[in-house]
């Protein structure tokens, strides 16, 4: 069958007539409220995207390789394997490294190795000539000597260094001028805003008005824009909203090239180099295998969002030194998506995705009116100086911290679905959880108080949750008050009662009532006599928020817990009441 006549028994379908679809579907619920996705990043992302959303966008026929590089700098999707090594020593640097390519990763990175002199560097880079190298903590001396090995000893691989140009400008300038071929001398560093709580317009606005904060410091010094635009990478971290991510990419990508032409640069000189790590602000000590995953999904964000070199974290690096076995899934995690789900085969799988290139286009407008706000102030040094991107930043931090600790932002395993049996405290290293800030701390804390507790009383707080009458109800306020607990690493019952009698002769620290809000009155009246009768002062909370909860009250409830609660003001409360030490 020819594919005309197929497609002809698929006549269009008109947007008005998909809405009416979806109208009759809702049956008068709030089609905003159900269906539209309200993000950080202030897009309402639709229900579903048609070609209509993407028409007068001017890009949807650029092709891989061709400026302004939204679909990709490279004609293939690949992208290189980032392994990172934290041996001081350089004998013992080098040794991991050759393991670490024996097995898969295709460029190191040096994170503190401690070099004296050439003899250092050249036992580092030793059998390490044909791997691009990265050395994240290097400093003006190190990039000296690096300059003159590379010059007697030209590599054919990339060499790069973290050296943040604005360190010193006018060194900046010295170097780049005289660089070496396929040395990148400098990093801005763009993961630090994720980290600090951005959001990706945020983090492609902020990153890109360092950029253009760097090129007119290097123009101003007589550098070449084409030479001072190859002098420089950008790493990012990758956070967890996958879509978002992808787009952050391709959106930064296309910027960067835009700002560099619009300095005098070439087309060719404009392709920004990107490195990205998988976030650490979003990992967790508490059921931390589920790292892998969200490593998982953040690596393919980058992958199709076009990154040069990822590196994937090892899952247990928030608490512990990683061994062996963690950094090797998460090499494996990158080895995988090349190699048998063959990511690396397509330069920009996103191309044609009416959502992705609607986020793509957005990202892209928004992070372009935060660097003209940056700039129109003096521009990102003085910005930052003046403490404006910093508080930019603990805005919206503090918006997203609120959503952790209000589970709207869910850490599964941590503040929401958390395996109250889960031990942690014998795994951490204090010195892991003295690091970076990240999302979880504020209920990992909760349970590490619990653990700390019951390993010294030798006793666990025992939370009842006492399943009474309705059974709809009974059944859904179970769920949700074992979970709220669970989330405190309190040892949590849950059990069925035919009667009250039952539930107070039971053994607890805490009883939940898990009822319907008309039979938790009667219910509430006729245990507190029962509980006084066998001499128990148990505390009883009510899952749910009912009407009556000043009578409630006055029969003897100590709390109340539903969705509008603070879980973390909650929980220490009662850890408090319950003696379990701040």
């Amino acid at each position: 069958m020819a594919t005309d006549n197929l497609l002809q028994e698929f006549p269009p379908v008109s947007t008005q007539s998909w809405e009416d679809a979806i109208a009759r579907d809702l049956k008068g619920a709030d089609y905003a409220r159900k269906l539209i996705w309200q993000t950080p990043e202030g897009l309402a992302v639709k229900p579903y995207y048609r070609a209509e959303d993407i028409a007068g966008m001017g890009f949807p026929d650029a092709a891989p390789g061709n400026s302004p590089d939204l679909r990709n700098t490279r004609l293939a999707g690949d992208w290189r394997i980032r392994e990172e090594i934290d041996a001081a020593d350089p004998e013992q640097a080098n040794r991991a490294a050759q393991s670490a390519v024996a097995a898969g990763a295709e460029e190191i990175a040096f994170l503190n190795v401690a070099l004296r002199n050439a003899s250092d560097l050249g036992m580092l880079l030793l059998n390490l000539q044909e791997i691009p190298t990265h050395f994240q903590n290097a400093g003006e001396p190190f990039i000296r000597l690096l300059m003159g090995r590379l010059k007697e000893r030209p590599n054919s691989a990339l060499v790069s260094t973290g050296l943040n140009p604005f360190t010193n400008p006018d060194f900046a300038a010295e170097v780049i001028k005289a660089a070496p071929p396929r040395f990148i001398p400098f990093t801005i560093d763009g993961s630090l805003f994720e980290e600090s709580g951005a959001t990706a317009v945020e983090e492609v606005g902020f990153t890109l008005a360092a950029g253009v904060d760097f090129l007119a410091e290097m123009q101003s010094r007589g550098v070449e824009i084409d030479l001072a635009a190859a002098a420089i990478s950008f790493s990012f971290a990758i956070g967890a909203s996958y879509f978002f991510q992808i787009a952050k990419f391709r959106a930064f990508r296309t910027l960067w090239a835009q700002a560099v032409e619009s300095f005098g640069g070439t087309a060719d000189g404009a392709r920004a180099r990107i490195h990205a790590r998988t976030s650490s602000w979003n990992k967790t000590i508490y059921d931390p295998h589920v790292n892998i995953l969200r490593a998982t999904t953040e690596a393919m964000s980058a992958v199709l969002g076009g990154a040069d070199s990822i590196s994937v974290a090892a899952f247990d690096e928030c608490y512990k030194t990683p061994d062996e076995a963690s950094r090797r899934l998460a090499r494996n995690t990158q080895i995988i998506l090349k190699k048998e789900a063959l990511l690396s085969h397509v330069a920009d799988p996103a191309a044609g995705s009416y959502c992705l290139e609607v986020i793509t286009d957005f990202l892209a407008r928004e992070g372009w009116k935060a660097m003209q706000q940056i700039e129109s102030v003096g521009g990102y040094r003085k910005a930052v100086a003046d403490g404006q991107v910093a508080a930019a930043l603990q805005t919206s931090l503090t918006k997203r911290e609120k959503a952790v600790i209000t589970r709207r932002r869910v850490f599964t395993g941590t503040n929401q679905y958390a395996d109250p049996s889960e031990k942690a405290l014998h795994r951490v290293e204090p010195i892991c959880l003295a690091g970076e800030r990240r999302g979880a701390q504020s209920y990992e804390s909760l349970r590490l108080r619990t653990e700390r507790h019951a390993a010294s009383t030798g006793k666990l707080p025992r939370v009842l949750i006492a399943e009474f009458g309705d059974v709809k109800m009974r059944s859904a306020r179970s769920t949700f008050a074992a979970n709220f607990f669970a989330c405190a690493g309190f040892d949590i019952v849950a059990q069925r009662f035919s009667n009250v009698d039952e539930i107070a002769a039971h053994n607890a620290d805490l009883i939940v009532l898990c009822s319907s809000d008309p039979e938790y009155l009667a219910l509430a009246t006729d245990l507190a006599p029962k509980l006084n009768a066998l001499g128990r002062t148990t505390p009883v909370i009510v899952a749910g928020n009912p009407e009556c909860a000043e009578q409630l009250r006055a029969a003897g409830v100590a709390d109340f817990i539903h969705v509008k609660s603070n879980p973390i003001e909650v929980l220490t409360s009662w850890q408090l009441k319950l003696g379990i030490e701040a």
